[in-house]
């Protein structure tokens, strides 16, 4: 059965976040927070969500190859190593520590206090257990839209990629209900960050080559048609 694309939502306004920046994963060793590395130690890295505004967008989804779905036997999730660690952090660790606000960390690099809000469902949590870390596109997905052929180390850049609008923490409740699914079958609860969610699915796409099939493409733009 085709997919059923999602119904328009008229005057969504786009809020384009900065550049991502990954903050190292240092220690105050006063107080356990996590400090940024360089010499502007007082500014925050930017959150989740797309650098691209909706123009670029739509000219990259233009630039996107658009293919019927392809579902290889043989996806695993092992096949996209993920939460790898970089200077004593896990991914994991690091989007919350970007993502949230008064993070505090212990020895371990784990958040003991902080607050996050859930950009899917305007959802705000002090536990950092109550959160996800999603990919924006999906693992199984991606191995959809070609990371199949991928060799294992593209597939692990790809899973832990911090320099694209990949990973996005937010309630784990939302996660669990999009799963895999693109566009065409699921939007974000919180109908104000449909643009953003779409700006930045476009962008991981361009970014990593991977195609989009019909379906998921004319969801695409009848979210930006709002835009």
């Amino acid at each position: 059965m085709p997919k059923k694309a999602p119904s328009k939502i008229g005057g969504v306004a786009l809020t384009v976040f900065g550049v991502l920046a990954l903050a190292a994963c240092t220690l105050d060793q006063q107080g356990g927070t996590a400090q940024p590395q360089g010499d502007d130690t007082s500014s925050k890295p930017s959150t989740d969500g797309s650098s691209l505004s909706v123009e670029q967008a739509r000219e990259r989804l233009e630039e996107l190859r658009v293919e019927a779905e392809n579902d290889p036997s043989g996806y695993d999730r092992s096949l996209f190593p993920h939460w790898t660690s970089k200077d004593g952090c896990d991914t994991r660790q690091v989007v919350l520590q970007r993502d949230g606000e008064g993070v505090e960390v212990d020895e371990d690099c784990d958040p003991v206090a902080g607050s996050w809000h859930s950009p899917y469902d305007g959802e705000t949590f002090t536990d950092s257990g109550d959160l996800d870390i999603d990919h924006m596109v999906a693992l199984n997905e991606g191995w959809r839209s070609g990371a199949h052929a991928w060799t294992t180390e593209k597939r692990e850049r790809f899973a832990n990629d911090l320099d694209s609008s990949q990973l996005w923490a937010v309630s784990a409740s939302s996660n669990r209900s999009k799963g895999d699914s693109d566009p065409a079958d699921w939007l974000p609860p919180l109908e104000s960050s449909h643009c953003d969610y779409v700006v930045s699915w476009i962008e991981v796409k361009h970014t990593w080559d991977l195609t989009v099939d019909p379906d998921e493409e004319a969801a695409l733009r009848e979210v930006l048609a709002d835009c």
